[in-house]
C-alpha cells in the first residue's frame, strides 16, 4: 500500500499537476481551469493547491480550493480534484482533499463547496448544499452540489454560488 504525503504545491509541481489533470479527465478542460485559476488573484489562495506525493517523489493526486462566493459572502470551491489513473483508489485523492480542507481550516475559512460524485465526497463531511440553503448557478442534481462548514459554530451564507470567471458559468 502506498503512503501518500500531502503538501502545498510548489512552482516545480505545476507541470506535474497539469499532467495529472490531463491523465485524469477526458479533455484538457480541468487542466486549463487550474492554469486560469492560478492567474486570477481574486480566486487563487496560496497554500490551497495540494498535491499527494508518493514516497518516491512522484505526484499522483491534486486538490484545489479557490475563492468563490455565496451571494457575496466568501466561500471556497473544491475543483478540480484529480488522481492519475494508475493511482486511483489508493488514497492519493483523499490525502490531497483532507490536506486541502485542513489548510483551509487553518486559514480561517469556513464554507467549502464541491460539485461532484455524491458517493465520494460525503466521506469528507460534505452534504447536499441545499441543506444550507445554497444552490448552484446552473441546473445540477441536488445530491451532486455539496457543501461543508469547516467550523460548525460559524454561520453559513445562503443563496447562489458565484464561481470565479475561469469556471465560465
Amino acid at each position: 500500500m502506498t503512503i501518500w504525503t500531502a503538501r502545498p504545491e510548489t512552482a516545480d509541481d505545476i507541470t506535474a499537476i497539469r499532467d495529472i489533470d490531463l491523465a485524469a479527465f477526458p479533455t484538457s478542460g480541468e487542466a486549463d481551469l487550474v492554469d486560469a485559476l492560478r492567474t486570477d488573484p481574486n480566486a487563487w489562495i496560496d497554500g490551497l493547491s495540494l498535491v499527494a506525493e508518493g514516497s518516491d517523489g512522484t505526484l499522483a493526486g491534486h486538490a484545489l480550493l479557490t475563492r468563490c462566493h455565496v451571494d457575496g459572502a466568501p466561500a471556497l470551491a473544491l475543483a478540480p480534484c484529480a488522481v492519475r489513473p494508475s493511482a486511483q483508489r489508493t488514497g492519493a485523492g483523499s490525502a490531497a482533499i483532507r490536506a486541502a480542507l485542513d489548510a483551509a481550516r487553518s486559514l480561517g475559512e469556513n464554507l467549502v463547496l464541491v460539485l461532484g460524485h455524491p458517493e465520494y465526497y460525503p466521506r469528507f463531511g460534505f452534504t447536499p448544499a441545499s441543506r444550507f440553503g445554497i444552490r448552484a448557478p446552473f441546473d445540477v442534481p441536488d445530491e451532486a452540489m455539496m457543501a461543508m462548514a469547516l467550523d460548525g459554530t460559524r454561520p453559513v451564507p445562503t443563496g447562489t454560488v458565484q464561481y470565479p470567471a475561469a469556471f465560465g458559468v
